[in-house]
């Protein structure tokens, strides 16, 4: 039998696969019915139980219809005898989104537990880093196009660094909603769902 980080290997790469194939069922497999997730789109609070976790899934595959990726890159599992976590990063967008930013990762962690002798998934959290402050950085080291002056900052959530000024453009994925509703954007600017 294998032992517990190999069956928990195995059950994130079967997700994995169930999400990239659009399976329902594959997906709700080996999580607990009282599972909370905190993902990408609200809601904020996240998403508790098994139901609540099913409904996030529709607008996601809806999108990945359009061709996007979702493959792990690196996964990373440590198990004790009943509880377990694992940390992954995955290649999560459309060819586009992937071609602007390649080296841009879905972070995934999870944390287990034994129930009856099997792994289920008690926690899930999905995020993407925030390049705002980079972007916004990098804006005012560089004067504009336009002016030729660099743009101003008022502080760490001024528009410029938030994404709101001409130069401070959001470069993370494009996401469907409920997504977009989330991520701060200026007129400019995008979201995907992974």
């Amino acid at each position: 039998m294998p032992d517990n980080q190999e069956q928990i290997r195995t059950l994130v790469e079967r997700w994995a696969e169930a999400v990239h194939s659009g399976d329902m069922d594959g997906v709700l497999a080996d999580h607990s019915d009282d599972i909370v997730m905190f993902d990408v789109p609200p809601p904020y609070e996240g998403a508790r139980g098994i139901d609540a976790y099913r409904d996030t899934w529709p607008p996601f595959f809806e999108w990945q219809e359009q061709g996007a990726s979702f493959e792990i890159v690196s996964l990373d599992v440590t198990a004790g005898d009943d509880v377990a976590y694992a940390h992954a990063l995955l290649r999560c967008g459309t060819p586009q989104d992937l071609a602007e930013n390649p080296a841009n990762r879905l972070r995934l962690t999870l944390g287990l537990r034994k129930e009856q002798g099997r792994w289920v998934v008690a926690h899930e959290h999905h995020s993407f880093p925030d390049t705002t402050v980079v972007d916004a950085a990098a804006a005012e080291r560089e004067p504009t196009r336009h002016t030729g002056k660099r743009p101003g900052r008022t502080g760490p959530l001024s528009a410029t660094s938030r994404g709101g000024g001409q130069s401070g453009r959001r470069k993370t994925p494009r996401y469907p909603i409920p997504l977009a509703a989330a991520v701060p954007r200026s007129a400019s600017s995008s979201a995907s769902l992974c």
